[in-house]
């Protein structure tokens, strides 16, 4: 009979101590998997073991507590997040700005100031700033894409056939085979120079569908902050997903 036949169902999770805290890691299996791995994520924090097809979860357990202090040192490098709600200080297009709740009544989310200090304002129930900040946020990255890419059409002679805002993980934008275009909608909070450079570098595999030298001179005769977008993503890019 098959191993896997008579193996009991993998828990979701493992839960390991470490002195005196309980980190809880997610359990998953990939027969193609050749060891045991861990790995914490940088953006959120989530624990994940990795198990061969025939590691048992005994062994999972001995080795996941076994790297009980690496664990903790990752965990202690993942940014604190950053909820969407009154009070909570976020960059827009690079600038940070206060979220301040004017009350219920309008339902209208705009930019302004409070003082000194550039504010969002959302005037919604308490229990819908989270999903009033997001909106406001998409609809402004939407906004700053479609203005790009208009900008690069015109320079390329080329159009995508769709654009698409995600809340993509691994890449800050994508071009598909069709021509269609999809980008993360955090890149509203970062300096536009990022927003513009990601849009360049898009459209122009619109034309060269790689990263050939072809495709850099093309990115680079079309954009000239390649450099100092790459090193401002390279240096800031993860700090992005602490929000919302």
């Amino acid at each position: 009979m098959p191993l896997a036949l008579l193996r009991r169902p993998d828990p979701d999770h493992l839960d390991i101590v470490h002195e005196g805290t309980t980190f809880r890691i997610a359990v998953r299996r990939r027969p193609s998997a050749r060891r045991l791995t861990l790995r914490v994520s940088a953006t959120s924090g989530e624990v994940v073991i990795t198990l061969p097809a025939r590691s048992t979860i005994a062994t999972a357990q001995r080795f996941a507590a076994s790297h009980g202090g690496w664990i903790a040192a990752r965990l202690a490098r993942v940014p604190e997040r950053v909820p969407f709600e009154a009070g909570s200080l976020l960059p827009l297009r690079g600038v940070p700005h206060r979220i301040v709740h004017r009350g219920a009544r309008s339902g209208v989310t705009r930019t302004g100031s409070d003082g000194p200090e550039p504010v969002i304002s959302v005037s919604c129930g308490e229990a819908h700033v989270d999903r009033r900040v997001r909106a406001f946020l998409e609809q402004e990255v939407r906004r700053d894409l479609l203005g790009a890419v208009d900008h690069y059409a015109v320079r390329l002679g080329q159009r995508p056939t769709r654009i698409t805002v995600r809340d993509t993980r691994s890449r800050w934008g994508s071009c598909t085979a069709g021509g269609a275009l999809n980008f993360s909608w955090r890149l509203i909070l970062a300096p536009p120079l990022v927003l513009d450079y990601l849009v360049a570098h898009e459209m122009a595999h619109l034309r060269e569908m790689n990263h050939s030298a072809r495709f850099w001179a093309l990115l680079g005769g079309l954009c000239p902050e390649v450099d100092a977008a790459e090193a401002w993503l390279k240096r800031n890019g993860t700090a992005l997903h602490r929000y919302g």
